[in-house]
């Protein structure tokens, strides 16, 4: 089968060069949008931030007055009255205790405003990750998408939940511890200026080494999830080949990568914390030493003092909380640029206005829509000057010089033209990557051509909604994919209206019903882990059941009996023949057995239809497929 490479992230070379944040403030940006749902609770955070805050500053600069108005004037005397100093002792506990109230009702407050927008971050990329293309996800490892949702996006939960509102409290009580500072010491405080300045320049001299360390721990993290995640797909091949210790030497390298990216972010981030804290007692220190020299020269009084070092404490404490929070927003800056960079990606995009509707013919062959279900499909095809048509979908399929490629430099297809009438079985075969798979991807438009032109029903593919395509068609593809939920729900998935009746029918059609019954519980037994409870045979036969409940019109068949024996694929024949009666057939199959009975057989090479005929015809011919059929030339 012709396909994508898969640029997944194991092993880049080019990772170095993408390791920083693009645009951090945009990213910042983003996320404050996502906050704008919670304005009138943002503005009551707010509220009580400044209060908890207040509060805490307040209760400081209570100690200026009790030491020089009470505890001073104490000295010496032996029954002091303590009545208005006990007064403001309570008065000094009651800010304090309001302070701690409203401490908690932010906190309370913004879990729910962190929860509430982590739910729709979570929902919007959910949503846009649907609506990408199937390139995307062949380019992108499955770990690095999960990635997003859980390494990143808990990165932002933690920003949100805890580092925001500390930030926030810290930023207003810089600003308001150093605005009293300024009332009680101008001298003193261009001192704690000047430390503050050392501070700034330490922490943005140690912020910078650890940001880029930052962004490669979390690409290192989504590289290891894809990892972990496709070696355990992959179990099974990997015991076959004996290949258990070049995957753990793999491995080894892969978390290497991510311990060093890790080490350096958290060595980085560890430096910070006791640099600043030992700063702010160098700071302490000094801010003493020239309090006591003021003092004793008469330019200050103790009390005056006092509240400035517990503000000085204060001041220096929220410059170090800052510290730590500069590497969790850093942190968590890199993971919502990760999750923004998928919300950036382009949609799928579907420019298509022919639509499918349900259709009535009249007697005189004229067709109008309906409302209701008919059992008849016609395209709706609206014109440039207003006027309505209907098309009855037959499934009369052509390609008229396609060209593809997977790379723009690499075709795939090269001219590629071809025709299936309504009602026939056209058959693909011929070597791995010939383009087999590449054509049945064409017509879904799972990927659109460059060049050439697809006609369904004689209307270009490109002016059909691709829902409504996609409606028209279904896939057996040779991977299946089972979903949890019961048999019943799973069958049910190729028509979600489908009556319980429909879809033991389609069992029935698929030659299903018979190991469908001896389950545990039937058709409500449970599926889990893909439907790992069920041999390989018995998923593909589900996958067929799926595709025949959806009744649709055309029907690709990729290996759809690769995963069944010889006896089952004997017994499932007739039911199959059934499900493609009065359908247009596209089968690939190397099993050549299985295209005998086929229309038209398509023999292709290197991306070239070389021969077409219908069995006997290809073998009088005694080219390619006469050697493939002969067993002279492997498809392989």
């Amino acid at each position: 089968m012709a396909g994508p490479k898969n640029m997944g992230m194991y092993g880049r070379k080019d990772m170095k060069e993408k390791l920083k944040p693009k645009k951090p403030l945009q990213t910042f940006k983003r996320v404050f949008e996502y906050l704008g749902r919670y304005k009138l609770q943002l503005v009551v955070v707010l509220f009580f931030v400044v209060v908890s805050t207040g509060a805490n500053i307040a209760g400081t600069y209570f100690l200026k007055p009790l030491i020089n108005n009470h505890i001073v004037p104490f000295i010496g005397h032996k029954d002091p009255d303590l009545s208005k100093f006990i007064s403001m002792l309570v008065l000094m506990a009651s800010i304090y205790l309001l302070g701690v109230v409203s401490t908690y009702i932010f906190h309370r407050m913004m879990l729910k405003i962190s929860t509430g927008t982590l739910l729709k971050i979570r929902t919007d990329l959910f949503k846009h990750i649907q609506s990408l293309p199937i390139k995307y996800f062949d380019t992108n490892s499955h770990g690095d998408i999960m990635s997003r949702f859980t390494n990143d996006i808990d990165a932002v939960r933690e920003m949100l939940g805890e580092v925001l509102v500390q930030l926030l409290s810290s930023l207003i009580n810089i600003v308001g511890v150093f605005t009293v500072m300024i009332i009680l010491s101008p001298v003193l405080t261009l001192l704690v200026v000047g430390m503050l300045a050392v501070m700034i320049f330490t922490v943005k001299k140690l912020g910078a080494k650890s940001s880029s360390y930052f962004m490669k721990q979390q690409r290192s993290i989504g590289i290891v999830n894809g990892y972990i995640e496709e070696m355990t797909e992959g179990q099974k091949v990997v015991k076959v080949f004996n290949h258990e210790n070049k995957v753990k030497g793999k491995f080894n390298e892969l978390v290497e990568d991510l311990y060093k990216a890790a080490k350096g972010a958290n060595t980085f981030a560890s430096m910070l914390r006791p640099i600043m804290f030992n700063l702010s007692y160098v700071l302490y220190s000094l801010t003493a030493m020239a309090g006591a020299t003021l003092i004793v020269s008469g330019g200050m009084d103790i009390g005056t003092l006092a509240s400035f070092l517990q503000y000085t404490r204060n001041f220096s404490n929220p410059i170090t909380a800052l510290s730590q929070m500069f590497n969790a927003v850093l942190y968590a800056l890199a993971g919502a640029e990760r999750i923004f960079d998928a919300l950036d990606e382009k949609p799928e995009v579907d420019d298509g206005y022919v639509t499918l509707v349900h259709a009535l013919v009249d007697k005189d062959g004229t067709v109008t829509e309906s409302a209701e279900r008919t059992g008849i499909w016609a395209w709706k095809h609206p014109h440039k000057d207003g006027k309505l048509t209907y098309t009855i979908l037959k499934g009369d399929i052509t390609f008229s010089n396609v060209v593809f490629g997977y790379d723009e430099n690499v075709s795939v297809l090269k001219s590629i033209n071809l025709y299936a009438k309504p009602g026939q079985k056209i058959a693909f075969v011929g070597s791995t990557g010939a383009g087999k798979t590449t054509v049945t991807n064409l017509i879904n438009r799972f990927y659109d051509i460059p060049d050439g032109k697809i006609r369904y029903d004689g209307i270009n593919i490109n002016k059909i909604s691709k829902k409504d395509l996609r409606r028209s068609l279904a896939m057996v593809l040779q991977d299946t994919h089972l979903f949890s939920g019961t048999v019943m729900e799973n069958i049910r998935y190729g028509k979600l209206d489908a009556t319980d009746e429909e879809v033991i029918s389609a069992a029935k059609l698929a030659n299903a019903d018979s190991f469908i019954r001896h389950l545990p519980q039937g058709y409500d037994t449970e599926l889990t882990a893909d439907g790992a409870n069920l041999s390989q045979g018995q998923r593909q036969l589900l996958s067929i059941a799926r595709a025949a409940v959806a009744d649709p019109p055309v029907l690709i068949l990729d290996e759809a009996t690769s995963s069944i024996d010889t006896r089952t694929e004997s017994l499932i024949e007739k039911g199959m023949d059934r499900l493609m009666e009065g359908r247009t057939v596209f089968v690939i199959a190397h099993r050549l057995s299985t295209v005998r009975n086929s229309d038209a057989i398509l023999v292709l090479e290197q991306g070239e239809i070389i021969e077409r005929g219908d069995h006997d015809e290809l073998l009088a011919l005694r080219g390619r497929y006469f050697q493939l059929y002969t067993g002279m030339f492997e498809l392989a």
